[in-house]
């Protein structure tokens, strides 16, 4: 199925330059404490998006292979200099007040760099609350010497590797772009490069995952290994516990039980905290004042129980995609804290929060902690049940909601083109229902995609139009829940057109796609073009299916089962759909 992608923003380089000069000069006029704490790690990531994009277009330039010196490496001091701040802010449970200069960008601001660069949003920082610090933490836990060398892959190693040479007091470390099939990834290694990575006594490597074949981590190691390197010189610093996935190869998987891992996980680092400072619930009391008892944990799945009372309605959910949340009672009230991504990916989320709350389709923000950000819990609301609602009552609330969208937030970046969708459409179709089905595709020529493509609008879609995504509240009003940042998830639809929208709420609401357009058109001023609904209406179907499958794949019994109904349903719905029903 294909269903994963990548979100890839283009960044002009001077002004990245420019925006972390300015923060760094503003630093020190901020008082200590987690705010502090978090703008520091928000330019650590600023940094090393920067370090990695200027990495990849030196790697492309030298015609696919790592390389040494210049702009990358100049980058790669500044992310060093910034890692050792926020090691140190943390140590101090943010007492004290690191202040990196700007000595780091003196270097940058003489090489020569391109006018941008493509930065690769890091998923574990953005979605899984994987946090740099706790790369800083399992390194000083690890007992490895400072002579160690440090490989960071990229792109989130970037800054994992920089945490990992902090925690150890390492030199600055190495970063590498493994590529080729993603279940086969390997190195490519200029000769400055090879020479520079050679000859430590030890090798630190720094990565999230590892995921479905853990290849990455694996290239690292091979490229070591083939190069004389003992493996008991080795040591992984995962974002994880578990092992590679089933894509694995037997060297890998071999490699991977025997060697040292060093981790530690959220709960751990966060959650259960041995410094208070460091604690979620700490965080939480900060903002909404003394709590009233621990944090209910609502991650994997488990808002189902607060949400919908009878088991046999819950949907599926993929445990490991969910962001981790949590509720909170402070003063009579009841707060959802949720990861929404470390440094500049949660202030966007805030400002799309607060004025999507704001316009009253959305709870009521409080802040943002550190990543998490914390908004009104309703308890006292009901999920949504289409078939109960009144039709026209109900589009005209979605419509208002999703014309909104469209007119207020603008893409920064599109998502997939719809030549994308449509290769993914006919895979899926393929895969599910059998080659046969995906001849029905061909009613939509290159020429139909090209002319299309000109009635796209990309919006920051909210591609989460499911009935449990809205909540009754006693006085009748809908709210929309999850509605911040599924258009730049960890998959290849990405910003849309709000036609997208339309087709999922069609497809998960029941809503007619003719009449929910209309209301989107009186809030928004254009209508989506009825082609192009055409069009993303079995897309959308063979998108869910796929996803839903894919999720199936690795879950328990009773899990997979609930995913793979649903997936069944859209595959049903995709086949009539494209059979002319």
């Amino acid at each position: 199925m294909l269903v994963y992608g990548d979100v890839i923003r283009e960044e002009p380089v001077g002004e990245v330059i420019d925006r972390i000069a300015a923060a760094l000069r503003g630093l020190p006029g901020r008082p200590a404490g987690l705010d502090r704490h978090a703008a520091l790690a928000g330019l650590l990531l600023d940094a090393s998006g920067l370090a990695q994009g200027l990495a990849d277009a030196a790697f492309a330039e030298n015609g696919g292979r790592d390389g040494t010196g210049g702009a990358p490496e100049a980058a790669g001091l500044l992310v060093a200099g910034l890692a050792r701040s926020v090691w140190a802010s943390w140590r101090s449970g943010f007492a004290e007040q690191p202040a990196p200069g700007l000595d780091g960008l003196a270097g940058l601001a003489r090489a020569s760099t391109p006018a941008t660069v493509a930065v690769r949003l890091p998923e574990g920082h953005a979605f899984y609350a994987v946090y740099p610090e706790g790369h800083a933490v399992a390194a000083r836990a690890s007992g490895l010497p400072a002579a160690t060398r440090v490989v960071g892959i990229r792109s989130i190693g970037t800054s994992l590797g920089a945490m990992v040479a902090a925690g150890i007091s390492a030199a600055p470390p190495v970063t590498v772009r493994p590529t080729g099939h993603p279940f086969a990834r390997r190195l490519s290694l200029s000769p400055a490069a090879e020479t520079r990575l050679l000859g430590a006594p030890g090798y630190a490597v720094a990565d999230e995952g590892p995921g479905l074949s853990g290849s990455s981590f694996g290239a690292v190691a091979d490229a070591l290994e083939d190069r004389g390197v003992a493996p008991g010189r080795i040591a992984f610093f995962p974002s994880h516990g578990g092992a590679p996935g089933p894509r694995a190869s037997e060297r890998h998987r071999a490699r991977w039980e025997r060697a040292a891992r060093h981790w530690i996980g959220f709960d751990d680092l966060i959650l259960h905290a041995e410094t208070p400072a460091h604690r979620l619930a700490t965080w939480a009391a900060g903002l909404l004042g003394p709590l009233d008892g621990p944090l209910g944990d609502l991650s994997g799945g488990a808002w189902r129980r607060r949400v919908l009372s009878d088991e046999a309605d819950w949907p599926g959910t993929c445990g490991w995609q969910e962001r981790r949340k949590f509720v909170a009672a402070a003063g009579g009230r009841t707060w959802l804290l949720r990861f929404a991504g470390l440094g500049r990916e949660g202030e966007r989320k805030l400002a799309r929060a607060r004025a999507l709350a704001a316009a009253g389709f959305t709870p009521e923000p409080a802040g943002l902690l550190h990543g998490f950000l914390v908004e009104r819990w309703h308890g006292e609301a009901r999920p949504l049940d289409p078939s109960r609602a009144d039709p026209a009552a109900l589009a005209a609330r979605v419509g208002a909601y999703l014309g909104f969208r469209a007119r207020c937030f603008p893409a920064a970046a599109p998502g997939a083109g719809l030549d994308r969708l449509m290769e993914m459409a006919r895979h899926n179709a393929g895969a599910a229902l059998g080659a046969g089905i995906v001849r029905r595709f061909d009613r939509w020529s290159p020429g139909d995609l090209r002319r299309l493509a000109h009635a796209v609008r990309p919006v920051e879609t909210d591609n989460r139009m499911q009935p449990w995504e809205w909540r009754v509240l006693p006085d009748g009003r809908i709210l929309k829940t999850d509605a911040l940042d599924h258009h730049a998830g960890h998959d290849l639809v990405g910003c849309q057109d709000v036609a997208w929208d339309v087709v999922g709420a069609e497809a998960e609401l029941g809503l007619p796609a003719e009449r929910l357009a209309a209301r989107v058109a009186e809030a928004a001023g254009r209508a989506p073009d009825p082609a192009l609904l055409a069009l993303l209406r079995p897309c959308y179907r063979a998108f869910r299916l796929g996803a839903l499958a894919m999720a199936a794949d690795g879950a328990d019994p009773a899990e997979a089962g609930r995913l793979r109904r649903e997936a069944e349903s859209h595959a049903a719905r995709l086949a009539t759909i494209l059979d002319g029903g």
